[in-house]
């Protein structure tokens, strides 16, 4: 049978988990529909995603429509997880868009819809809900159209919207003006198509129509829209035909370089450790070692391969297939298993966090169990990114809001018996160079206490370009692990600038470089005091590159988001000045009959505030969609942050702590 790996992304509580069980259970694979108020849907396992009622970890399920076998990935709709969301998006081969017909477009909706199409997903639209009170047709097509994309169509008509008799009707070859609405939006995308649209719309065939708009769709250049109710099954047949006919299938290359991605990490009942892996190309057997990630090599000892609704064993997975694969111990999240692929892009697809906390252990004598547990948290989700400062003895970790926050206390409590409180949420800041700055010490001469010879210069780069390092010396003009060693320190020191926030955006140039060869006394054996090691290396760097980077100068960015208020018109006047007391700026105001639209900039730090704010001079009526946008240049007292290394910045200080003196 054919594959396709289709993610299922909503805003929150749009009905995504909802509509996964109907899909499961029109499929056959479930006897009753599960629901998320109850905690009994498929994909929602965790405890904790029970007890909330949202969706906090992906879940894989899978089910057959007709030759085809459907691996559906459900991704949290929070837009708190949407770290999730990122990493299911690099196996996808086609989506289900999910929108609720009460609430219509919203904030997350928007982000995801234009995350889907940068990447060129293809994306089916379903508009749920159809059967609930406040339910809209015309009004959510609008909103589609103007907020998501105007590529889109709708596959049929709704009846009887917000009752439980509420149904929807598909088109077919004798609705004319669906027919005629079809090829006009058909004939944008393609010439060909317009030309023959133009010289024979008369005798212009249904079956043609239809074949183009399954090659357009399977190119994500236009969407279908599907309306109906997860809850009573209205729509839900006719989206499973879109889903067997519009969407494109996995390539099939078994025999093909094994090449794969790991998009999901968890830990087994003894600990160990599962990566599920999505295969574009080849097939991996139980007891094959395989690469992965940079460096690493593991043997496979056991695979699973998901089939008519859970991950089954088997002896092998192939191409196209989603596997759960044990045996590879030291394999992270976003690792590539076999050859990697030319299409593989490292850029992130949505903004990272722009919040961080301390996590504090309600007994101290947890701290090294905390440690741990969060540790084993980040395995699953990198971008929690562990910040330990061994100097206080305290973990922060980076969060995309509050809700995170309370999950990682409830999991640290249910799963490692851990009880946590958390320091106030600040928000992270970033540092780029301003200018040039270069530095450089001498082998064996004074101030240097290192046997290496290290020169670096720091230069600007352009925005979100990340840090590059690069060689002005020889490759061969030291051991290769020299120059590694000095690379993987200035990554490492660039996560604490100047004033303490993570470098970003510039380039960094080994100038200088020298060592002592491998040496001993006469008939003795090697003496690290007469030779270089990669250790004298990884300690002079972090000196050096402060050193520049202090002569670079740095400038410090806070995170900004857009904003979108939609308010009673009438309230404008009281809104305005709380926005000025949260350093927001209006950038647009519209007025729409009784409504109010501001679009804005606001600071990450201020949002908070606003949602807690805006009920009062709005009488409960405002509705606030943010989302990160750009990094902003600091006005007025720079933010410093505690620093958590030995602070190159102070030598004496520093060599203190590493060499013991000064």
């Amino acid at each position: 049978m054919r594959t396709l790996n289709l993610g299922i992304l909503a805003h929150v509580d749009a009905g995504k988990t909802s509509l996964t069980e109907r899909l499961l259970f029109a499929a056959g694979v479930i006897d009753e529909i599960g629901s998320v108020d109850d905690g009994s849907t498929q994909t929602d396992s965790l405890a904790l995603e029970r007890r909330r009622g949202i969706t906090i970890k992906s879940a894989v399920v899978s089910f057959a429509i007709d030759d085809v076998t459907v691996n559906l990935i459900d991704t949290p709709g929070h837009p708190d997880f949407i770290a999730e969301v990122e990493r299911v998006l690099s196996v996808l081969d086609g989506a289900v868009l999910v929108i609720s017909a009460v609430e219509g477009v919203q904030a997350q909706t928007r982000v995801l819809m234009r995350t889907l199409q940068r990447l060129s997903i293809p994306t089916l639209v379903f508009v749920n809900k159809i059967d609930r009170g406040g339910a809209r047709y015309e009004h959510v097509l609008r909103s589609i159209a103007e907020k998501l994309t105007p590529a889109v169509i709708p596959m049929g008509s709704a009846q009887g919207l917000g009752t439980r008799d509420a149904g929807f009707t598909p088109y077919g070859p004798g609705d004319a003006a669906f027919t005629a609405r079809l090829a006009e939006l058909l004939a944008d995308h393609d010439d060909a198509f317009l030309a023959a649209y133009i010289d024979d719309r008369t005798t212009l065939s249904y079956r043609r129509l239809r074949r183009e708009f399954a090659a357009q769709t399977r190119q994500a250049l236009v969407h279908p829209v599907y309306f109906g109710s997860a809850i009573t099954g209205a729509g839900v047949a006719a989206l499973t035909t879109g889903i067997r006919k519009l969407l494109p299938v996995a390539a099939d290359d078994a025999d093909g370089p094994v090449s794969g991605t790991v998009f999901k990490i968890e830990r087994g009942p003894s600990g160990e450790k599962i990566a599920y892996v999505r295969m574009f190309s080849g097939t991996v057997r139980v007891r094959d070692r395989l690469p992965f990630g940079g460096d690493g090599e593991g043997k496979i000892t056991a695979i699973g391969v998901f089939d008519r609704g859970s991950a089954v064993q088997r002896p092998s997975v192939a191409a196209g297939q989603i596997g759960k694969v044990w045996g590879l111990g030291d394999v992270r999240i976003g690792d590539h298993i076999g050859r990697r692929r030319k299409e593989a892009s490292e850029h992130r697809h949505f903004a990272p966090p722009t919040l961080e906390t301390v996590v504090v252990p309600c007994r101290p004598a947890d701290r090294g169990a905390l440690h741990a547990a969060l540790t084993q948290l980040a395995e699953q989700d990198p971008l929690i990114d562990l910040r330990q400062d061994d100097i206080r003895q305290e973990v922060s970790v980076s969060l995309y809001g509050e809700v995170q926050k309370e999950v990682i206390q409830a999991t640290l409590a249910d799963d490692y018996g851990i009880d946590v409180t958390f320091r106030e949420t600040t928000t992270i800041c970033v540092e780029r160079p301003v200018g040039t700055g270069a530095a450089f010490e001498i082998n064996d001469k004074e101030p240097n206490p290192f046997l290496a010879t290290v020169g670096l210069r720091v230069d600007p780069a352009p925005l979100d370009t990340g840090v590059e390092f690069r060689l002005e010396v020889e490759l061969g003009s030291m051991p290769f692990t020299f120059i590694k060693a000095v690379e993987e320190t200035v990554r490492e020191t660039l996560r604490q600038g100047i004033h303490g926030w993570q470098v970003t955006d510039c380039t960094v140039t080994l100038t200088h470089s020298g060592y002592w060869p491998r040496q001993s006394h006469s008939h003795a054996v090697f003496d690290k005091s007469m030779s270089s090691t990669a250790g004298d290396f990884r300690n002079l760097t972090p000196l050096v590159l402060m050193s520049a980077l202090a002569r670079a100068g740095t400038r410090v960015y806070e995170p900004m988001h857009r904003f979108r208020l939609e308010i009673p018109a009438d309230t404008l006047g009281a809104v305005l000045p709380a926005l000025a007391r949260l350093r927001a700026v209006p950038r647009t105001t519209e007025m729409r009959g009784p409504s109010c639209l501001l679009e804005g900039e606001i600071p990450a730090a201020r949002v908070h505030e606003l949602q807690q704010q805006l009920p009062g001079p709005t009488r409960g009526e405002g509705v606030l969609e943010s989302a990160f946008d750009h990094y902003q240049p600091v006005s007025g007292t720079i933010p410093d942050r505690r620093r958590t290394d030995h602070n190159p910045l102070n030598r004496k200080e520093y060599l203190l702590h590493v060499v013991r003196q000064v």
